[in-house]
């Protein structure tokens, strides 16, 4: 039998990491040994006091029910967080709501603003999901260049008038995912103005906002005077806490958005595993020492792959968030072609740039994903076919 399908799923090709995984896959059957750092998944596991609230909240036989929603214990703890991290005042009851991680909300979110044909206002690079959440709604991308002569910001005066006055909405990720950029206070006042003139709603992805090093503490969009009026901002337990196969986010912001998403996601789901909110919780509680030791693992793993490719003459820039290091890759190369090579001849796995937007060429990411040592092995692999970037 021959199927029709909707001429949506032509939107909906393989991902760079479907290809990459079978490429891995070919290469280990063949008899290689390869280093993963190509997902951004945690390799460290959850905090005891997590663990420990998950494991007896699941031993409870009532816990088995439809929550509908983020529980009441669960968004008075997510207003703890942000009053105690980032001196932000949210009501629970109408500027918060829980998603099923965060690629579920920001796949979903769009279609609370954009009909087909609408104009999204997109960061490029930009983390996929965003781009999979337009084809879910139909809208169209205006990709926003990040470049790093601009510290990886957009260039809000470059984006024409035409277009800003047709778009719906408008994406924002910092510290970012690929690019680890930081946005500061200026930043974001320019965002509130123009978001303001051109009647735009603002979706701030801060999955990575826990991830920061040498203190350099990121802002949360929500913390600026005038943030609540035009957005939200979307985050995740995945990271910051190592819940990443829990699948628990939340998204705060302006209560009559917040009300919009609630009502969509009435109609989509039936709510996180009870027990999954109760470790949230825990986590929410226990942030600052947990969180703490996840950014020193990191900043120490950064610090180790980082002087390792200085060591074999690749300058990449040392992040200041993030879980990644965003790398300029020799001359003469495609970054899938780059990627591609670098499995089959030092068996290290990376990210092409341009699978996170146009302007991502001539980028490779790398995950922060595995021990010091695992990182610097994968460093010196790379020797074998690098070239410095002329």
């Amino acid at each position: 039998m021959e199927f029709c399908y909707s001429k949506r799923m032509e939107k909906f090709g393989s991902s760079i990491f479907s290809e990459l995984k079978a490429f891995k896959l070919r290469l280990e059957a063949e008899g290689q040994t390869l280093i993963d750092l190509s997902l951004g998944s945690p390799d460290l596991p959850p905090a005891d006091v997590i663990r420990r609230e998950l494991s007896a909240r699941a031993a409870d036989p009532t816990q088995y029910g439809y929550t509908l929603s983020g529980t009441k214990a669960f968004y008075e703890a997510a207003a703890r967080y942000y009053d105690r991290v980032y001196g932000v005042s949210l009501d629970p009851q109408t500027e918060l709501v829980h998603a099923m991680g965060s690629q579920e909300g920001l796949v979903h979110l769009p279609l609370v603003f954009a009909d087909p044909g609408d104009m999204v206002l997109v960061t490029d690079p930009g983390y996929t999901a965003y781009e999979t959440g337009l084809a879910v709604a139909g809208a169209e991308p205006f990709y926003m260049p990040l470049l790093k002569e601009n510290r990886f910001l957009p260039d809000l005066s470059a984006i024409p008038e035409a277009v800003a006055d047709k778009a719906k909405l408008m994406i924002l990720n910092y510290p970012g995912n690929p690019v680890a950029g930081q946005a500061d206070r200026q930043f974001f006042n320019e965002v509130i103005a123009f978001a303001k003139q051109h009647q735009i709603a603002v979706l701030h992805d801060a999955a990575y906002s826990e991830f920061y090093f040498d203190d350099a503490k990121p802002l949360s969009f929500l913390a600026v005077p005038g943030a609540k009026e035009v957005g939200i901002e979307i985050n995740s337990l995945s990271k910051s806490f190592s819940l990443a196969g829990a699948r628990i986010a939340y998204i705060a912001g302006n209560k009559d958005i917040i009300g919009a998403v609630t009502r969509l996601k009435s109609n989509l789901d039936y709510g996180v595993f009870a027990p999954i909110q109760a470790a949230a919780i825990a986590a929410f509680d226990q942030a600052e020492e947990i969180s703490s030791h996840v950014r020193a693992v990191f900043q120490q793993r950064r610090d180790a792959l980082v002087n390792e490719l200085h060591a074999i003459g690749w300058e990449v820039d040392r992040p200041s968030g993030g879980m990644f290091i965003w790398a300029e890759i020799p001359a003469g190369w495609t970054s899938k072609e780059f990627a591609f090579h670098c499995m089959r001849e030092a068996g290290v796995v990376m990210v092409p740039g341009s699978a996170f937007g146009p302007s991502g060429e001539g980028y490779v990411r790398i995950a922060l994903v595995q021990p010091e040592e695992t990182l610097r092995k994968a460093a010196q692999n790379l020797q074998t076919v690098f070239s410095p970037v002329s």
